[in-house]
């Protein structure tokens, strides 16, 4: 096999390319009691390298032990945010929100990574919050060897953990909701008798313990999945359960059997279609010669894909066993090929739809046997979108519009263009070096052509010299991965003279929608750098009849406020036309927007 996959066919223009930011025991993020400012820095810090790896998708951890790691009314602020469970951040700042804001900007997909049941890692590690479930339900929970876990079993437990997962879902703009692999307890922790209460009263018919246990945790998988589709189908909805669904499956895998020991049934939930993707963690290496006795890569993928029922299937890859460039020949410690060999053999498999690694400080802080530069030099040699699913909307977004660039330095262009009134989710950029004029529809399908995937409205790019022209279009994409028309194409060569080059744009962007609005305008501004924002609304007359923004420093990213339409005073204005007025840095942009009731 090919280490770097720069052989063989290009790289898949949809391919899932994830990583998990674990923030229990601080193993990604944040630097635990850190300030505030550095926690965010941190945070950024971390997008940006994933961004700059390849990855398009990440796995966020904001409840690790039925905690969060945002503002929550239910649950109490993380332990491991600052040193003190339920304390919030201080100056304040809301890390999932930023990590949200982050990823958008960036034009990755944020699933939020839930822990269902767990409730303390360690029994008495430190103190809990009063707010904590262990404090307001003690019943609800058992204790298996040192770790406190939620009864999966009663159903207060299972709507309890449905209402956490549905206020995220409804106060932040997520792209998924995703579980791990801790259902029932790992050994040596294993469960006993301890949920035989619980048994006795709610047993729902069921005569086995062992299937009561697994059909516990299906229930709630169910829940999540209809309340979710019910809410908003466009977030996913997906888990990464153990990499061996039974002892012996497929024949010769020998190893901790998830059906059996934590009570998780993977092929039940993909039968039932109540996960959109699944991500077996599949942390072993292909097999090495007869007397390997670890598990076989080659084995144990396959099979899961041949379980998949039109599902998503994405591998989980344990990049954590790949740090370090010295390969020591040891069974748990990966040599640098390993993991951009398991890509390149997941696409041999049209089921195997994209990876996942854990975790992310292995991609942006650790060693990892090189993986990122060998990744950059081939499999992730250019940019992809998340595979669209086939039973979500497939509807197309309302394309970009007023595309223009401009030369901003010796041989750097700035791209940029206007968002539709219905915002999409981010943007693809195509770059088709050619001297006729390509067309666009087929230009998108040439994987060499996607320049970049991006949630703002402006680019730069560096596209060289050439005797052929460089073209350069726009597409909307949708949450689904479903691309819109073209934007406008616009021509240029690689070079610039100094008279082309522009000084920093004029006016910053600024979006309003719908317009003309009945009661309520999304307003969205983009900023590429920190800066002071003054936003408000004047009327025909040039009087201020709204203040949005008063003066406050603003992140660079994209920031969303809803004008209600009322007056400074309350009361409702008049139809009619009215002006959006935006200062910051120094510049000013305005939107015209119209109130019809």
């Amino acid at each position: 096999m090919s280490a770097c996959g720069q052989l063989g066919s290009p790289p898949p223009k949809y391919e899932f390319r994830g990583a998990w930011i674990a923030t229990v025991i601080n193993l990604d993020w944040p630097t635990r009691s850190a300030s505030s400012s550095f926690q965010q820095t941190q945070l950024r810090s971390i997008m940006a390298g994933l961004k700059a790896a390849g990855i398009n998708a990440v796995f966020f951890q904001v409840r690790s032990e039925a905690d969060a790691m945002y503002q929550s009314d239910i649950e109490p602020w993380s332990y491991w945010l600052n040193g003190r469970q339920g304390r919030a951040p201080n100056p304040f700042y809301d890390p999932l929100q930023l990590a949200i804001d982050e990823a958008h900007r960036h034009g990755i997909e944020l699933h939020a990574w839930f822990n269902p049941y767990r409730v303390e890692r360690n029994n008495n590690n430190y103190p809990n919050d009063p707010k904590h479930v262990s404090e307001q339900h003690p019943d609800w929970t058992y204790l298996a060897g040192s770790i406190k876990w939620l009864d999966p079993g009663k159903a207060a437990v299972r709507d309890h953990i449905l209402s956490v997962i549905m206020d995220v879902s409804r106060r932040y703009d997520i792209d998924g909701v995703h579980f791990d692999d801790y259902f029932y307890p790992y050994p040596p922790n294993q469960i006993g008798t301890q949920d035989s209460q619980t048994f006795a009263e709610e047993s729902r018919g069921f005569t086995s313990l062992f299937d009561w246990r697994r059909d516990n945790v299906n229930l709630l998988i169910a829940q999540i999945a209809d309340s979710l589709r019910a809410f908003d189908p466009s977030i996913k909805f997906g888990i990464s359960p153990f990499g061996i669904w039974k002892n012996g499956v497929p024949p010769g895998i020998v190893g901790l059997d998830a059906y059996n020991v934590i009570y998780a049934d993977a092929t039940a939930w993909l039968q039932a279609e109540t996960v959109d993707y699944i991500v077996p963690q599949l942390y072993w290496r292909f097999a090495q010669g007869v007397n390997y006795r670890g598990q076989d890569y080659a084995k144990l993928a396959p099979w899961w894909a041949e379980q998949i029922n039109a599902r998503h299937l994405y591998i989980g890859h344990g990049l954590y066993r790949a740090d370090g460039n010295t390969y020591t020949g040891s069974q748990s410690i990966f040599p640098p090929n390993e993991i951009p060999d398991q890509v390149q053999f997941n696409r041999d498999y049209l089921d195997i739809l994209g990876s996942v690694f854990f975790r992310s400080s292995n991609i942006t802080r650790f060693s990892s046997g090189d993986f990122v530069n060998t990744m950059q030099a081939g499999l992730y040699k250019y940019p992809a979108l998340t595979p669209p699913m086939a039973w979500k909307d497939q509807g197309a977004p309302q394309a970009p519009v007023n595309l223009v660039y401009e030369w901003t330095g010796d041989a750097e262009v700035t791209l940029r263009w206007d968002a539709p009134i219905s915002a999409p989710a981010r943007y693809a950029i195509y770059r088709v070096r050619s001297s006729d004029v390509p067309d666009p529809a087929q230009a998108a399908t040439d994987v060499s052509n996607l320049l970049s995937v991006t949630g703002l409205t402006t680019i730069k790019d560096r596209p060289g010299t050439s005797a052929e022209a460089y073209h350069y279009f726009v597409q909307s994409v949708s949450r689904n991965s479903i691309e819109s028309v073209p934007s406008n194409m616009v021509m240029l060569h690689g070079r610039a003279t100094a008279s082309e080059i522009t000084p920093r744009p004029a006016t910053p962007e600024l979006v309003a929608y719908p317009t003309p609005f009945e009661d309520h305008v999304q307003v969205r501004y983009i900023l590429g750098e920190s800066e002071t924002v003054v936003l408000y609304v004047i009327d025909l007359l040039g009087r201020t009849v709204r203040m949005l923004v008063d003066g406050e420093v603003k992140s660079p990213g994209t920031h969303t406020i809803t004008w209600d339409g009322n007056g400074s005073r309350g009361q409702s204005l008049a139809n009619g036309p009215y002006w959006l007025v935006m200062d910051a840095g120094g510049r000013r942009a305005t939107r015209a927007v119209a109130l019809m009731r």
